[in-house]
C-alpha cells in the first residue's frame, strides 16, 4: 500500500470528502498520528485510507475549519479530468 503525506494546501475534493466521511464529527487526539518525515521533522496527521493508498493529512487549523465547513455541493463544479480546475458558471446573456 502506498503512503502519501498530504498538506492542507494540496487536498483534492476527493481526499477532503474521505476525511469528512472518516471523521464526521471532527478528529480528536486519539485520531492523530505522529511520525518523522525524511527530513527528521515530526509530522502530526490524520489517516484516510483508500483501496491502494494511505493518505496522511497534515494537521492544521485550516484543515479543521475546512472539514467543519465542508459541503459536498461546493465541489460539484469540478471538472472530472482536472479536479483543480473549477468550471465557470454559464451566464444568461442579456439583450
Amino acid at each position: 500500500m502506498k503512503r502519501v503525506i498530504v498538506d492542507f494546501k494540496k487536498l483534492t475534493p476527493e481526499i477532503l470528502k474521505l476525511a469528512v466521511e472518516r471523521y464526521p464529527y471532527g478528529y480528536d487526539d486519539s485520531d492523530i498520528i505522529s511520525f518523522k518525515n525524511a527530513k527528521g521533522e515530526t509530522i502530526k496527521a490524520v489517516e484516510v485510507v483508500t483501496d491502494d493508498t494511505k493518505f496522511m493529512i497534515k494537521i492544521s487549523q485550516n484543515l479543521e475549519v475546512t472539514m467543519e465547513n465542508y459541503d459536498e455541493t461546493d465541489y460539484d463544479d469540478f471538472d472530472d479530468d482536472d479536479p483543480e480546475a473549477v468550471q465557470e458558471p454559464e451566464l444568461d446573456e442579456e439583450d
